[in-house]
Parts: structure tokens; sequence; C-alpha cells
């Protein structure tokens, strides 16, 4: 049978610090760190229908359906070892991050493998990153949905190894820093100003006031409030309170949905104002009847 051509996204993620890690954890405990490492990015290709195609030392190499589904799996793997405990250390603390490059193109499937220029676009893609950062092509982010275009942004048009012309560089932006202000879609409250609202997730609540000005909610159990929803990120979304009124950011891959009245609205790296009473699941549409959502209540 003849070699398959078909256009997919090839990613590549390099762990970066592990030689320090080497360094001063020994070879047993450093490989072993690693190897977690290496298991959690796993998980998270396999949940964004993935394929790993191999590992390379401290790199794994691996293919998704579309840029789309690359591009997000890139967010989780950040947000997931952003989130992983520091490794504590007499010569102070030690954490590991990744660099990620990431290409859409033709490429020949053979025999669990992949080969073709698409390949080794992605590979100089990840040379291209630093340690936190997800770089990619023009090609990629022409065939990401607009919201997921709207979290990337053009930094570099550079020579490429092999290529005869310069190639477009973009970075994909996943940290809260990055998350873009939203001007629009404002959910209306009453006419006087929220002294405070009540968070409530099956029994927890959280208080947010004066005191109290953010609350991070999501899958990780360093969060605020913890929600156990399969979709969420570890650091989902949080709520801020600043200069009397409450914000919804989105900080996550899959996005936010908040119910109010009558009205659902879907935030993705995006911010806007909260008042009244309402629901806000994680990354979960409430089309699809969600069971893990968060109550929220103004109170005056």
């Amino acid at each position: 049978m003849a070699p398959k051509t078909t256009n997919i996204a090839i990613l590549f993620a390099d762990i970066s610090g592990s030689t320090r890690l080497y360094e001063i954890l020994g070879d047993v405990a450093a490989r072993t760190k690693v190897a977690d490492c290496l298991e959690m990015l796993t998980e998270v290709i396999t949940r964004h229908n993935g394929t790993v195609i191999k590992t390379i030392g401290d790199e794994i190499m691996c293919t998704f359906p579309s840029a789309e589904e690359a591009a997000t799996g890139a967010c989780e793997m950040h947000e997931m070892l952003d989130d992983d405990v520091t490794e504590q250390t007499a010569a102070g603390p030690i954490s590991l991050t990744i660099r990620v490059g990431m290409h859409y193109g033709p490429a020949i499937l053979e025999s669990g493998d992949v080969f073709g220029d698409a390949v080794n676009v992605a590979a100089r893609m990840a040379a291209m990153a630093k340690g936190g950062q997800i770089i990619t092509t023009q090609g990629a982010v022409d065939e990401m949905s607009p919201i997921m275009r709207a979290s990337t942004r053009f930094i570099d048009r550079a020579p490429v190894k092999g290529k005869k012309e310069t190639m477009d560089i973009f970075e994909v932006l996943w940290q809260q820093e990055d998350v873009t202000r939203m001007s629009t879609g404002v959910i209306a409250g009453p006419n006087t100003v929220p002294v405070r609202m009540r968070l409530t997730y099956h029994g927890d609540t959280v208080l947010m006031d004066a005191d109290v000005t953010q609350v991070v909610m999501g899958r990780s159990k360093s969060a605020d409030l913890t929600v156990n929803e399969t979709l969420a990120s570890r650091q989902h979304v949080r709520i801020e309170h600043r200069r009397g009124k409450f914000f919804i950011i989105d900080q996550s891959t899959n996005g936010t949905y908040v119910h109010h009245e009558s009205d659902e609205s879907f935030l993705r790296r995006e911010e806007m104002p909260l008042s009244g009473d309402g629901m806000i699941s994680l990354g979960r549409s409430f089309s699809e009847n969600p069971q893990e959502v968060v109550h929220f209540k103004s109170e005056y």
C-alpha cells in the first residue's frame, strides 16, 4: 500500500530546564520527574484527540486531526505544568516548563510515524520557542476558529531552514495576563451596585466582598473553588472585585458559559461584568445540561 498523505497538525513539546534538574536531583530522581511530565503531556494529547508518535529524550512528538485541537491541547499542557507542584531542593525551587512548536500541513503517515516537510517546519517552530511559549505558523493559524485566532499574535517573519521564503511566525497565547478584554455582551444587572457576590458549588460557598477580591475556579485542588468538571482547566476562570464591580475572566482552553436570566454568554480568553443571579459552567454549554455548575448571586 502506498504511503498516505493527509493534512494534519504536528506538534513538538520539549521539556525546558531538564539539564539543571539532572544536575541537582541526580539521574534517577530527575528521570522520574521527566517521565511523570511526559505522562502528563500524553494524557492531555489523548484528551484532545491527539496521537503520540514518539518521545525523543525529553521531547514528545504528536499529531492532531486539526490545528484547533493541537492549539487547545498545547494550552492545556502549559496550564497543567503551571499548576504542577514545584520541586523544593537545597538549591532552591525547581519546576519544569515546556516549549511547544506546531504546524498544520500535508504529511505522510506510514508505519505509525509521520514524514514530510510539515514535520520539519513544526520541529523548527519548537526550536524557536522559549519555555512557556507555543510557536506556530500562518498555515496553522488560518485553520483555527475565529475564537482561537483571537488568542494568537504575530511575532516575526523569519527564514526557516529548508524554505526559500520567510515564514510568518505566531504565538498562541495561554497565560492569564494574555487574556483579552471584552467590551460587548455585558450582563446587565440592577441599577444598584452589588456589595458582595456569593458563589456556590455543591454545598461549598465562597463569599466575595471588599476583602476577598479574587476567586479562582477550576479542576485544580489549589483553586479557591474546585469544580469536578472533566472539560475544565485547572485554573479555568477567575472572578475579580474591582472598583465596586465584579468581573468574570476566562483563562481556559474550552471557555466558560454564563447563564443569566434567559441568556447564555460564552467567554474564551475574555472578560465581562458579572451581576445579578445566574450560573457558570466551565467548558460545557448549558445546552448539554451540565451537572457541575457554579451558582452566583449578587447581594446588595
